[in-house]
């Protein structure tokens, strides 16, 4: 599986110029007092203003006509709704995307203003998730997950195609960790050209599930507590293909507090 991600990865990363954007390389100067070269990837200057519109493109721009002309279904906290609204206009399809009650509405909002048909459904947004898998499943439609995807991950994995490429000399890199779709495709990517190269998660205390299913090494369901990093919260769908990437590509994880 890893080596067909970060072969997919490679066809996207020129497949998708120019509708995904390249995005810069900002330098930290606050670490280099302490001996530190930190660099931050600007994923918000990216279309939609996060690194989700890599996957939802790269998911739609491979689906049929008749696939398009049926419409396609999400499920987001936000940001991968977004992404799907804007990708599915721009491919002339329409997108329903499901919500959690507790969504930011300013984003779920913009998701409206892309134009895409909003279903809310109460409590955890894993909720969210499976209604809208089952619904997509009875009505023949494509689900564009958020991170339980082949094509997405990999779409995603072109941020990594982009660090080789712009920081040669890159030692380690800190991914942020909802569902795992984003550090599975960095991983798999930089790993397949760097396998010295050190891939670190970061998440959330209060919603770390794939963090505590890597460490008892099989999927498990934690309470979750309101975050302020909205954009990772949430349960990881059972079976995730991430759970597998995560477990054998990250190098170290980290519980970062609020």
């Amino acid at each position: 599986m890893f080596e067909s991600t970060a072969s997919l990865t490679a066809q996207l990363d020129e497949s998708l110029r120019p509708s995904v954007v390249e995005t810069s390389l900002e330098r930290a100067s606050q670490f280099d007092s302490v001996g530190t070269e930190v660099w931050a990837k600007r994923e918000d200057l990216q279309v939609t203003g996060s690194f989700k519109f890599r996957g939802a493109s790269a998911k739609i721009s491979g689906l049929s006509g008749a696939e398009l002309t049926a419409g396609v279904i999400a499920a987001s906290t936000g940001n991968h709704g977004l992404a799907v609204a804007t990708a599915a206009a721009a491919a002339g399809a329409a997108a329903t995307i499901y919500v959690s009650d507790a969504a930011d509405q300013s984003k779920v909002a913009m998701i409206e203003g892309a134009g895409a048909a909003i279903e809310v459904v109460p409590g955890d947004p894993l909720r969210a998730e499976v209604a809208a898998r089952r619904q997509a499943e009875e009505k023949g439609l494509v689900f564009v997950s958020p991170y339980n995807d082949p094509t997405v991950v990999a779409g995603q994995g072109t941020i990594g195609s982009e660090l080789l490429r712009q920081l040669p000399g890159i030692e380690s890199v800190i991914v942020s960790v909802g569902g795992g779709g984003l550090i599975s495709g960095i991983a798999a990517t930089v790993k397949a050209h760097r396998p010295d190269l050190r891939v670190i998660a970061a998440s959330a205390a209060n919603s770390a599930e794939m963090h505590h299913s890597v460490m008892a090494g099989h999927q498990v369901e934690v309470e979750h507590s309101p975050t302020l990093s909205d954009g990772t919260a949430g349960g990881v769908e059972t079976g995730a293909i991430t759970f597998e990437i995560c477990r054998q590509l990250v190098d170290e994880w980290l519980l970062i507090d609020e």
